[in-house]
C-alpha cells in the first residue's frame, strides 16, 4: 500500500505543480488583456503535461543508474560480464535495435530493468541477485524480455500516454471549473473562488483516474515483452525464467527504487482496487498467457 500512495503522490504532486503554475499565470494574462480561448490553454496545458514527461524520458538512464547504483559494463572484466555483453548483443540485433548499454545493479533480489530515451539509446540492468540465483538460459530469457521492451519502443510510449494524459487532467480540469465557476458560483469573468477550487479537486480525481489508465497499458505491455522474449531466447526459458521469480530471493526492502520499478521484469501483485494501480500482472498469468501463446 505504501507503494501505491508514493506512486499517485508522485504523479500527483506534478500535477499539483503544473496546476498551480498554470493558476498563477491566468490571472496574470486577464489582467494583462491577453484573453485565453480553449484551444490556447490547450497549448499551455500540453506544454505542461507534456514537458514534464519528455523530461523524465530524457532523464530516465541516469535516473536509472543513480537509484540503483549500477554500473554499466564498459569493459567486461571476467567470463560473466563478457557473455552478458554478448548476449545483449546478438538479441538487439536480432531485435533490430541499437546496442544498449549493459550493466548490473546490487541487490539480492533477482530483477532486471530497460530503459532509455530511444530504441538506439537504452540500458539494460540485471541485478546481482539475478545472475546468483538464476541459470544461464533463465538469465537469457529475462535479457531478452529486457530488449524486448526496447524494440517494442515501451518507454516512449509510456512517456507519451502519460504526458496526453497530464494534458487533458490540465485542461478538462480548468474547462470544467470555468463551468461550475459561472452555473454554480454565479461568476460572470469564470475565474472566481469557485473555480480554483474546482481546478485543484479535478486535477486530484482525474490524475488518480489517469494512473488507472498508465497502469493498465503497463500491465499490457508486460504480456508483450514475455512474448518478445519468447521468441528471442524460446518459449520454455521464458517460462522457466518466470517460475524461477515466482521462488522469490533477497530481502523484502530489495525491490526496485521506486523511479523504476515499473520498468523491472518483476513487480508487486495485488487484489482488488490495489490491482488498478499494479505496473505488472500476476507472474502465474503470464506464465498462464505464454503456455496458451503460439510462440
Amino acid at each position: 500500500m505504501r507503494r501505491i500512495l508514493l506512486f499517485l503522490g508522485t504523479n500527483l504532486a506534478v500535477l499539483m505543480v503544473f496546476g498551480f503554475v498554470m493558476n498563477l499565470l491566468e490571472p496574470w494574462l486577464i489582467a494583462n488583456g491577453i484573453n485565453v480561448n480553449q484551444a490556447g490553454w490547450l497549448v499551455f496545458a500540453a506544454l505542461f503535461g507534456m514537458g514534464g514527461a519528455l523530461v523524465s524520458l530524457l532523464m530516465s538512464k541516469r535516473i536509472a543508474l543513480m537509484s540503483t547504483k549500477a554500473e554499466i559494463i564498459k569493459n567486461p572484466s571476467n567470463q560473466v560480464e563478457r557473455w552478458l555483453v554478448t548476449t545483449v548483443e546478438r538479441q538487439a540485433r536480432e531485435a533490430g535495435i541499437g546496442m544498449p548499454d549493459v550493466a548490473i545493479f546490487p541487490s539480492p533480489q533477482p530483477n532486471a530493468f530497460a530503459t532509455g530515451a530511444s530504441r538506439n539509446n537504452s540500458l539494460v540492468a540485471v541485478s546481482a541477485g539475478l545472475l546468483q540465483h538464476m541459470k544461464p538460459n533463465e538469465v537469457e530469457a529475462v535479457l531478452a524480455h529486457e530488449v524486448a521492451h526496447v524494440a517494442n519502443g515501451d518507454m516512449i510510449t509510456m512517456t507519451l500516454l502519460q504526458g496526453v494524459l497530464n494534458t487533458f487532467v490540465l485542461f478538462l480540469s480548468r474547462m470544467i471549473g470555468q463551468v461550475i465557476d459561472r452555473a454554480v458560483f454565479r461568476s460572470n469573468s469564470g475565474y472566481g473562488p469557485g473555480y480554483f477550487i474546482t481546478v485543484m479537486v479535478l486535477q486530484l480525481v482525474l490524475g488518480i483516474l489517469a494512473s488507472f489508465i498508465v497502469m493498465a497499458f503497463s500491465r499490457w505491455r508486460e504480456f508483450r515483452a514475455d512474448a518478445g522474449g519468447a521468441k528471442l531466447a524460446g518459449r520454455s526459458n521464458m517460462i522457466a525464467a518466470l517460475e524461477r521469480l515466482k521462488q522469490g530471493h533477497g530481502a523484502r526492502d530489495a525491490q526496485l527504487p521506486e523511479a523504476v520499478e515499473a520498468f523491472g521484469i518483476k513487480g508487486r501483485a495485488g487484489e482488488g482496487i490495489k490491482r488498478l494501480l499494479m505496473s505488472h500482472p500476476p507472474l502465474d498469468e503470464r506464465i498462464a498467457a505464454l503456455r496458451n501463446s503460439a510462440v
